[in-house]
């Protein structure tokens, strides 16, 4: 693939990062007109659909009878509950907020690299960890005081660690099949899946089919799940898999800022410093050589930067 001048990729940089900065915000508010679960899965299938396009010219490459528990294992972890848990929790807790605690993510992934994978812990990426840890316990401090929900906490965090489980599986085994037929199956088996749960415990009649929700739905499936996952391709076909992970620490505080300017949201002193932990946490655990971490991000191209 023809590498990206650095206009361009900065270019792909910005539209990722706001993008999966908008999409926590603007799925906060697509709630007002649907419910959770219906929301989540018919906006994942509609990502899938588009995306099924852009795969079928390499159906040769989907071997889903060699692989298929690849594509449902990592559509229960990255899709099903990932997006379950974040498109119910973030009913109760501020968008932003939310978002800073499922972008701890990266830490997570540190620490199950090391465990499972036998990546290597060096003492940066040990502070980095303790940081992380450290920064979403000052941000979930305000669960005790119950100005926090407890319950949007823990959907946060579950969020996080599915992602994350998700990202070290793919890791193992992404090599085996094609990463935008995997992003791809993960959507439609994902979108299926919550639509179909949505359909039992949810009504259709709760969904106001209005111009600001088709708007609202239109705009997440296309650009912040569809487009930006080709766009991520894009940059990883290129080599720049590593500097997409380095840069994801931008994309809560996309999401902070437009939920106080267009939410209402309020900025609280435990939020800006368990923020700032966070952010510290990532860039040292992100901290690996150039070479070596482009190796690794690879193979983890279809579940890493879930903002979607």
């Amino acid at each position: 693939m023809k590498a990206l001048s650095k206009g361009q990729t900065a270019l792909f940089l910005t539209f990722l990062i706001l993008m999966w900065g908008v999409n926590w915000p603007l799925s906060k508010y697509g709630l007002q007109y649907a419910p959770p679960i219906l929301f989540s899965g018919i906006r994942t299938l509609i990502a899938g659909v588009l995306l099924l396009f852009v795969a079928l010219p390499k159906l040769r490459e989907l071997r889903w009878r060699q692989t298929w528990p690849i594509y449902v294992i990592s559509a229960v972890l990255n899709i099903i509950l990932f997006y379950g848990c974040q498109t119910i929790g973030i009913a109760y807790m501020p968008a932003g907020l939310f978002s800073a605690i499922v972008f701890l993510q990266p830490v997570l992934v540190g620490i199950m690299s090391w465990l499972w994978l036998g990546e290597s812990m060096n003492p940066l990426k040990a502070i980095g960890l303790v940081l992380g840890c450290a920064g979403v316990a000052t941000i979930s401090a305000g669960g005790f005081t119950g100005s926090i929900s407890v319950l949007g906490i823990v959907l946060a965090l579950a969020s996080a660690v599915s992602w994350g489980v998700g990202t070290v599986y793919v890791k193992k085994v992404g090599e085996r099949v094609d990463p935008i037929w995997l992003v791809t199956i993960q959507l439609l088996l994902g979108g299926v899946v919550m639509t179909a749960v949505g359909s039992g415990t949810e009504s259709w009649a709760d969904i106001t089919w209005n111009a600001t929700f088709i708007g609202v739905l239109l705009f997440i499936s296309i650009f912040a799940i569809a487009l930006s996952w080709l766009c991520f391709f894009r940059l990883v076909g290129s080599g720049e898999a590593s500097t997409v992970g380095s840069y994801t620490f931008l994309i809560p505080l996309v999401s902070i800022i437009l939920s106080v300017m267009f939410m209402g949201e309020s900025v609280t002193v435990n939020l800006v410093i368990g923020l700032v932990l966070i952010v510290v946490s990532i860039l040292l655990v992100n901290r690996t050589p150039k070479a070596k971490a482009a190796v690794n991000d690879v193979p983890s191209a279809a579940s890493s930067n879930k903002a979607v």
